[in-house]
């Protein structure tokens, strides 16, 4: 399967007028069909909602997007708490989903209105000590332990995972949250991260339902919504299948009708957290050659680095390239495509066959629309760049303005930065 980059090379020409790589581009056409399907994935399910995992692309010009298609928010920190706020979410709206949580993270998401998802039962005691009493509607997090696997292939190992609580621990949650107050109840985890399988979430799903259904039983505790979080991914690589959201939705549905409506459960609500699959394909790294080296290797060197795309560097991922302009020409060149950091890992691609490289090429990276520019930061102070959306009209519009020494430089007080520079 071929992947094809959702802009030009004429198009990037014309972007670059104004704009200079690198710089990440978001497609408005893709983003909004995407969200249109995944609504009409779960659509059988009238309590349905999508909190997009604000994690991946914490960007309020594109989750103002998705909220247009009835998405809510997933947070885990007191910033993207504060983004949801900024632009008008609140109450049920917004999910908050975290770890290790400091107290003034918690006070903010009750006061917001937030849904609060335990990770931990310890927890329990430490919001109610910061809000004086506990919400009407809570969510608890569920590790299972183990591996996770499908068709008997290991997908994760959540018994490995910091997060969520043990099968005894959420029931004793349950029960002790039930007898402070809390009327409404949900159900929360993630076993394994970006599944390219239609499988994953209607596996998922029957864990939680039926956990869900013994623990309405045993604890007397209201069920109003499980909350698949996210773990559907997309098909970073050319030959992979990707998800078909319909089949994965119709699944989840299937086992919903099995287990849940079985057990006179038939109004709970089904929330999704998907952050990669929301956004991941309709972002790309658009970035220029500037260098060429000839040692012991065929190198190709950008403007951009590990600080604008640092998962090929951090995981070994991989993210596809186009040499915008030359997509039908041979991929009959061996590079490894490089940025200027001080380290030997910031490079987006080793030993990739692609067409012939001259400098001043556009390369568009894919696939860097989810945990792209939001993983940046500013080892050996380079600067993130601008985030630009193309929107449905061909137009584009900056949604985010490129870092600038000032901007690096604004948490040092009493110095000159630029004394004598000529800048």
């Amino acid at each position: 399967m071929k992947k094809n980059a959702f802009v030009t090379k004429e198009a990037i020409q014309e972007i670059v007028k104004t704009y200079p790589t690198p710089f990440h581009l978001y497609d408005e056409r893709g983003i909004r069909e995407n969200a249109r399907k995944v609504k009409e994935a779960f659509s059988w399910n009238p309590g349905f909602r999508e909190y997009f995992a604000i994690k991946a692309t914490p960007n309020p010009f594109l989750v103002n997007i998705l909220r247009q298609y009835g998405c809510g928010a997933d947070c885990s920190s007191l910033t993207e708490l504060m983004l949801c706020s900024a632009i008008g979410m609140k109450g049920e709206e917004i999910m908050f989903s975290s770890n290790d949580t400091p107290a003034e993270e918690y006070a903010l998401a009750a006061s917001l209105g937030g849904i609060i998802n335990l990770d931990d039962i310890t927890h329990i005691d430490f919001v109610e000590k910061i809000l004086g009493k506990l919400p009407e509607t809570m969510s608890c997090r569920y590790n299972p332990g183990g591996v996770f696997t499908l068709s008997n292939g290991i997908m994760d190992n959540p018994g490995d995972a910091k997060y969520g609580m043990t099968r005894e621990q959420i029931f004793k949650a349950f029960t002790l949250l039930k007898e402070k107050g809390v009327k409404r109840f949900g159900l929360h985890a993630f076993l394994a991260s970006n599944t390219v399988t239609n499988e994953y979430y209607p596996q998922l799903a029957k864990q939680l339902f039926e956990l869900a259904v013994e623990l309405q039983e045993k604890t007397g505790a209201k069920i109003a919504f499980i909350n698949l979080s996210g773990g559907v991914g997309i098909p970073y690589r050319p030959d992979q299948e990707p998800n078909d959201i319909l089949a994965i939705g119709e699944g989840v549905h299937r086992v919903y009708e099995e287990v849940l409506t079985a057990a006179g459960m038939g109004d709970v609500a089904i929330y999704t957290e998907m952050g990669r699959f929301m956004m991941g394909p309709y972002g790309a790294l658009v970035t220029k050659a500037i260098h060429e080296k000839h040692t012991y290797k065929e190198y190709i060197g950008v403007d951009a680095c590990a600080v604008n795309l640092m998962r090929p560097a951090m995981y070994g991922a991989y993210h596809h390239i186009t040499v915008l302009g030359k997509e039908d020409a041979p991929c009959d060149h061996l590079y490894d495509v490089t940025g200027s950091l001080c380290e030997n890992n910031d490079k987006f691609a080793i030993d990739r066959k692609l067409p012939k490289i001259e400098m001043g090429d556009y390369l568009f990276i894919h696939d860097t629309g989810a945990h792209g520019y939001s993983m940046g930061y500013n080892y050996n102070g380079k600067l993130r760049s601008a985030e630009l959306l193309l929107k449905e009209d061909g137009s584009v519009e900056l949604i985010r303005r490129a870092e600038t020494p000032k901007d690096y430089f604004a948490t040092f007080d009493g110095f000159d930065f630029y004394r004598e520079l000529k800048l």
